[in-house]
């Protein structure tokens, strides 16, 4: 079986069967997967692509000019152009992703406006590259706003939430 196949020596007598790992990027590429792997009695081969992982980050990118500048003041005016919000209480995002409000769709949010929180009770999560972070509240307080939707893309020290 293996004398057919193509292969390709490697320091330590390792081969790889480059026909075989052509072929699961062929299925790669077909099923639109991310990654996939196959094993036989001594060998373990696994395939992957970052294709999925780089269409967010430049659906996201428009957004990056905007999140400097709130750094630059604690206050910045309320999204309903009422009265300024105080970025000071604000619950940052630690990191690029995706904020879900909910542990899953058909709960309920983990908190709403008015909520009373502790210090490490979960406001939302942000999935990134398919791990789901829980954003915790740094400190007690009331939730006073919610800065973004369940779904939205969110920056690196974007605001989330206000507790205060």
């Amino acid at each position: 079986m293996p004398e057919k196949k193509a292969t390709t020596a490697r320091k330590g007598g390792l081969s790889v069967d480059t026909a075989l790992v052509r072929e699961l990027a062929d299925i790669l590429a077909e099923t639109g997967l991310t990654e996939i792997e196959v094993e036989d009695d001594d060998r373990k081969i696994r395939v992957s692509r970052a294709a999925v992982a780089s269409a967010p980050v430049s659906h996201v990118a428009p957004a990056a000019p905007a999140a400097p500048a709130p750094a630059s003041s604690t206050t910045d005016a309320a999204p309903d152009g009422d009265a300024p919000v105080d970025l000071a209480n604000a619950v940052k995002s630690p990191m690029v992703g995706t904020a879900y409000l909910a542990p899953d769709p058909g709960s309920p949010n983990f908190v709403k406006v008015g909520d009373s929180v502790k210090a490490g009770d979960t406001l939302l999560i942000v999935e990134a590259m398919k791990v789901m972070n829980p954003i915790t509240a740094t400190k007690d307080g009331t939730v006073k706003e919610m800065m973004i939707g369940n779904g939205e893309p969110v920056e690196f020290d974007q605001p989330l939430a206000i507790v205060a």
